[in-house]
């Protein structure tokens, strides 16, 4: 039976991924204010960043969620 959850499968780093290619760093930094968006931002750092901050995740989780 297939999961109903959009995430089920995806990694966060995916996730970041996309949402990177559909918006870009700066506007994802202005969506979701955090530090590893708008200053000097890298895939690796925002993930290490996202990994520690549950709150952030859900920020991230949710915009993806939304433009699916």
């Amino acid at each position: 039976m297939p999961s109903n959850d959009p995430l089920h499968g995806k990694t966060l780093e995916f996730i970041l991924t996309e949402l990177v290619a559909h918006f870009g760093w700066e506007e994802l930094g202005k969506m979701i204010r955090i530090n590893s968006f708008n200053s000097n931002p890298s895939i690796k750092s925002s993930l290490t960043f996202l990994r520690k901050t549950p709150w952030a995740r859900k920020k991230v989780e949710d915009l993806y969620i939304s433009i699916l």
